[in-house]
């Protein structure tokens, strides 16, 4: 079976009043439907934090102070798609957040976080944060 290339992702958690913004897919994007956290593919050569800076404005229109990285996931998908996903906290950013690309937004309780319907990939994560284990 040949090697999959693993595909570098960021994504942020975006904390206001103890809160987390969370994005809801569309029926156009791949796994529709599916909740998880802003952000996206690395470009070749792009640094991690440059990766989800750019992500977070064309998604949400905000110019976010990318902070510390909280942890480093990897997955494959039963497609063979393989991801590795960093996960940033973002407590400062500028601008106002707009849903450029998304179903929907919310901004959720970290307990109310397993309720969702999130990305395979997130869903270990999703009760370590729930549970008040991260963040």
């Amino acid at each position: 079976m040949p090697q999959t290339q693993v595909k570098q992702v960021v994504a942020a958690l975006i904390i206001r009043n103890g809160k987390i913004l969370i994005c809801q897919r569309t029926e156009n994007q791949p796994m529709a439907f599916k909740w998880e956290f802003p952000g996206g593919k690395v470009e070749t050569n792009e640094e991690l934090k440059a990766a989800l800076r750019r992500e977070l404005n064309e998604e949400l229109a905000i110019e976010a102070t990318v902070g510390t990285k909280i942890a480093v996931i990897q997955h494959t998908y039963r497609t063979g798609n393989a991801v590795e996903l960093h996960f940033y906290r973002v407590d400062e950013y500028e601008g106002e957040v707009q849903n450029r690309i998304f179903r929907d937004v919310q901004w959720v309780e970290r307990q109310k976080l397993p309720s969702y319907d999130f990305l395979e990939a997130d869903v270990a994560f999703i009760k370590e944060i729930s549970a008040g284990k991260v963040l």
